[in-house]
This record gives C-alpha cells, sequence and structure tokens, in this order.
C-alpha cells in the first residue's frame, strides 16, 4: 500500500504507529476477545482509557490542578453553543465581547448572540482575515461575562502569536486547529476547547479544559449534555460517549508523549512551516495570504501568481500523493494542513512538488 500526505484541514491525518495500533488491537483489545469499540463505556477497561487521557492530558499541556478536563459531544461547533449557554449568565448585564479572526469566530458570536449579548470586540473582516486584529483588553467593560478568541484560524491560516490578557474577565479560546501543537500557559485562560479532528483524533468529539470556579454558572434552560458541570461531575460519562475517539486519542497522547512532548512537537512545527513559507517567500511564482507577522504554523494558505494555473496545480499534486491541498472556498488558492502528525518529510515532498511544478510552468 501507498500511503499520500494528507494536507487537509480535518479530519486531518493521524500518525501512522497510532493507526498501526488501533489496527493491531480492533478485533481483540488486550486479550480481552473484542474490540474496544464494542464494550462499555463503564468498562474497567475504558475507565483506564479515560484516566489515562486524563493524566497525558494534564502531563503535555501543563494543566493546573484547579481545572476540569471533558470529553464533549458534538464536537467544536457544539461548544459555540455550550460557552454561552454556560458562561453567559456569570454577571447579569449576560455580555461578552468576540475577537472576530475568521469564520468560526463570527460563527461563534452568532451562536452566543441566542442566549445574550455577543459583542464584536474587534475584526479583520476588511482584509479577509488576512491577519489577527488589533485588540486592547483595556477596552472591555468590567461586567463582560468572558472574552473570546479563536486562537489558530484554519481557513485563512493566521493565529495569535501571543494573547490578550483580560484581567477578571475569563479568556475563552477555540484552539481546535492548534491544540499540542505549541506550548501554552493554561492558566491565562479560563476555557480552552477544540475538536480532536485535527491534532487529537478523530471527528465527532471535543475536549474542554475548564477552570474549576467557572463551574455551576450554566443558565437554567441548559440542556444536560451541554452543561459542563455535569460532564464534570460524571467524568463526562453521563450518557455513553464516543468510546472509540478517546481510545484513539489516547494513543495519539501516547504517540506524542513517546515523540519528545509539547516543546519538541513545537520545534518541529515550526521547522515544517519555514520549510513551506520559505519556498512561498522565495519565488514569484507562489505568494502566501496570510500577512507575514500573523502565519500559523498549522495552516499555510497561499495561491499561485498566475491563479489561472492552480487547478492545474492541485491536480498534479495529487498524482504525486500530495492530497487536499485545494483552499477553503471562502478564501481559495491551496493550503496546506500540516498537523503534529505530517512529517517534515511531506513537508520536504511539497516544497520539492512546489519548485518542479514552477520549473515546468516557466
Amino acid at each position: 500500500m501507498t500511503r499520500i500526505y494528507n494536507f487537509g484541514a480535518g479530519p486531518a491525518m493521524l500518525p501512522i504507529p497510532v493507526m498501526e495500533k488501533a489496527q493491531a488491537e480492533f478485533l481483540d483489545y488486550h486479550n480481552l476477545g473484542a474490540g474496544l469499540i464494542e464494550i462499555s463505556h463503564r468498562s474497567k477497561q475504558f475507565d483506564e482509557i479515560l484516566d489515562s487521557c486524563d493524566a497525558l492530558l494534564t502531563e503535555l499541556a501543563n494543566i493546573p490542578s484547579n481545572y476540569k478536563i471533558l470529553y464533549v459531544h458534538g464536537g467544536a461547533q457544539m461548544q459555540f453553543s455550550a460557552v454561552p449557554l454556560n458562561l453567559m449568565a456569570r454577571n447579569d448585564a449576560k455580555k461578552a465581547t468576540y475577537i472576530e479572526t475568521g469564520n468560526w469566530a463570527v460563527k461563534a458570536r452568532k451562536e452566543a448572540a441566542r442566549y445574550g449579548t455577543a459583542l464584536s470586540g474587534a475584526t479583520s473582516e476588511a482584509t479577509n482575515f488576512d491577519r489577527i486584529p488589533e485588540f486592547d483588553p483595556a477596552t472591555l467593560d468590567a461586567d463582560n461575562s468572558y472574552a473570546y478568541i479563536t486562537s489558530n484560524n484554519t481557513l485563512f491560516g493566521t493565529r495569535w502569536h501571543s494573547f490578550p490578557d483580560t484581567g477578571e474577565i475569563p479568556l475563552v479560546a477555540d484552539m481546535t486547529s492548534e491544540f499540542l501543537s505549541r506550548k501554552l500557559d493554561i492558566s491565562k485562560f479560563g476555557i480552552i476547547f477544540a475538536g480532536l479532528q485535527k491534532n487529537l483524533g478523530p471527528a465527532g468529539l471535543a475536549v474542554v479544559i475548564v477552570r474549576e470556579d467557572l463551574l455551576g454558572l450554566a443558565l437554567p434552560y441548559t440542556p444536560s449534555l451541554l452543561n459542563y458541570k455535569v460532564y464534570a461531575d460524571d467524568h463526562s460519562l453521563t450518557n455513553t460517549t464516543n468510546t472509540f475517539a478517546i481510545y484513539m486519542m489516547s494513543l495519539v497522547l501516547e504517540w506524542l508523549k513517546g515523540e519528545g512532548g509539547v516543546g519538541a512537537m513545537e520545534a518541529r512545527n515550526e521547522a515544517k512551516a519555514k520549510l513551506i513559507y520559505d519556498a512561498i517567500d522565495n519565488s514569484d511564482f507562489y505568494r502566501g495570504t496570510a500577512h507575514p507577522d500573523h502565519r500559523s504554523i498549522m495552516n499555510v494558505t497561499f495561491n499561485l501568481t498566475d491563479e489561472s494555473l492552480l487547478d492545474s496545480f492541485l491536480a498534479e499534486a495529487l498524482k504525486n500523493g500530495l492530497y487536499a491541498l485545494k483552499g477553503h472556498r471562502v478564501v481559495g488558492g491551496a493550503r496546506a494542513s500540516i498537523y503534529n502528525a505530517m512529517p517534515l518529510a511531506g513537508c520536504q515532498a511539497l516544497v520539492d512538488f512546489m519548485a518542479e511544478f514552477e520549473r515546468s510552468k516557466a
């Protein structure tokens, strides 16, 4: 079998050792005579996996002891509702401020407006979200229940290189497309959430890391399966969870620890991104679409100077085993998503192809 290099934005590629281990254990998990996907979420075997995920996440992300780890249904977009349902009532004004750096932040703000006042504190929409907008946390009113950012913007290829200090106002971050790709100070955030399908495992589930003092504030009409305190009290087992997704995440976390942890992965990711950005910047044939000062190391967005060649570029790339390089329809062009599982060799293969394609069209 020939494996492609999968540059898709998500669901994204998983580490090959993870896939191989899951394959080997699929029919018979630890001599149980059944696969993990078949057994109860309240079994001893799954309890061990859940506890392992807790321990590995705490270690790898350096999560402080006053935070809870939740495994929540519905992926990241479900959190667009869960966050305001759990935090909007923190102040009587039921108000929150969103910093809009792309489509996902805009969608999150619009969803939050169903449960209170959702303000746009800053936006880079005027430049098609090619940068992180300037934002002064001092402009936040004290009666904000929370402030909200999307730390890495998958569509547009930008990220927050540093985070605003919002003081007593909890900072909420959607980190779906970069969680565990770089070292973070978790204590700067009230809530972090991430869908699994980029750096953590398969789609359909989200990890939520929430500071304990923010539990128990949910609006009275919050559904039980969107109430963070319910998840915290029941170790995320209020109902049947996605056991296989959590199992796959445990394998990904084990792999990440074996690769040297988040610090080692961050250095690797920086090198991968630099390789591709250098190829773009050192050529008149390609052009980046994100402002150079705001570029993501997870999602590299670019186009061809002669955009009429884009379809040919994408087709030839696929023939060369470079899969899913088409940019999002909102942005166009090409996008290389190079999450933790993407090896340096994949980025080198892309750079080599880019050089050859340019040579053939010159």
